[in-house]
């Protein structure tokens, strides 16, 4: 397979570090607003993802945490304000550019941030296809709009080195641009658009696929947001393409006998009139009590035929709870 996209994507991202390209990306969620956190502004307009891998329940207990396609090191300070250990966050990038250009823009962090150190993030070259970290090292593990850049069998490779250096129960927090229509092959072979984090999306199912073929036994499904729309004549595309950003969490646990427990914000409520419903597979539902579910579990429960459980549609939000 041909690597030359991978070259594309080095000189796209050099430049971008060089001189920060505002409308190079658009994040969909909003910048954390938390005390005594400043944002140095450079690193602002190099905010080069499309939503946020950083979410304070991951953090706790003082995790090990790498992320890999360093930006401008916006998310590697927020990840430091919880950590505030030197070493705590890895950051890791291919391109020596956008590393010298992160550590410059720790500088000013420092100075805007009484709290934090440049040493509290440990910035290293490494390629996400080969990462230089030992096996079952991290805790949390991280990128913001990398993987959709990769074609298939790089995806794959890079989403066994995350499995790989995670300890047991690690997480590997992700987000990336999807596309459920698909992207035609002719865009997929543009490797600029690549490179922009746009022909590369997959549709939510294949993305959440390639997670659990990895070995990941729970997958949640944290957000989905509107991102971008192709239309001609801009690009040559016959009909309009949607583009969604999707947050996800994969958990290294082990893989269920019957297949992931993959969370996509479903929910289950039991209104009988007994004083609660065992399905005798784990989930004890109280009446009227909302219940998060798994597809897995909802799909169990549906099967039931009971007149007395709902199950809600799939929100495509999922923030902790409920069964499995």
């Amino acid at each position: 397979m041909s690597t030359q996209y991978l070259e594309t994507t080095k000189d796209v991202y050099k430049q971008a570090a060089e001189t920060p390209d505002v409308g190079l990306c658009c994040t969909t969620t909003p910048v954390w607003q938390l005390p005594e956190l400043s944002i140095p502004t450079r690193m602002l307009e190099m905010n080069y993802g499309c939503g946020s891998t950083v979410h304070p329940r991951d953090l706790v207990n003082n995790p090990t945490i790498l992320y890999v396609g360093v930006g401008g090191g916006m998310e590697l300070l927020q990840f430091a304000y919880f950590s505030r250990q030197q070493g705590g966050v890895i950051g890791l990038d291919v391109v020596p550019e956008m590393i010298e250009a992160s550590r410059e823009n720790f500088k000013q962090a420092e100075v805007e941030n009484a709290w934090f150190d440049s040493s509290f993030v440990d910035l290293r070259h490494g390629d996400a296809l080969n990462l230089p970290i030992k096996d079952e090292s991290i805790d949390v593990a991280a990128q913001n709009c990398l993987f959709n850049i990769f074609k298939i069998d790089d995806l794959k490779q890079a989403l066994k080195e995350m499995y790989r250096v995670l300890k047991p129960h690690g997480r590997l927090v992700l987000s990336d641009p999807i596309c459920q229509q698909g992207i035609p092959e002719h865009l997929q072979a543009d490797d600029r658009l690549r490179a922009l984090c746009l022909s590369g999306s997959l549709p939510l199912q294949q993305y959440i696929d390639m997670i659990t073929e990895v070995g990941f036994g729970t997958v949640e499904i944290r957000a989905k947001r509107p991102y971008r729309i192709l239309a001609s004549p801009e690009y040559d595309t016959q009909e309009q393409l949607y583009i969604e950003s999707v947050e996800v969490c994969a958990i290294k646990d082990p893989m269920p006998a019957d297949g992931p427990c993959v969370f996509t914000g479903k929910t289950a409520i039991y209104f009988g009139q007994e004083e609660s419903f065992d399905d005798n597979k784990g989930h004890v539902m109280t009446p009227n009590t909302p219940l998060p579910v798994c597809d897995k579990t909802a799909g169990a429960l549906a099967s039931l035929g009971r007149a007395d459980i709902f199950i809600s549609e799939s929100t495509y939000f999922y923030d902790g709870g409920g069964c499995c």
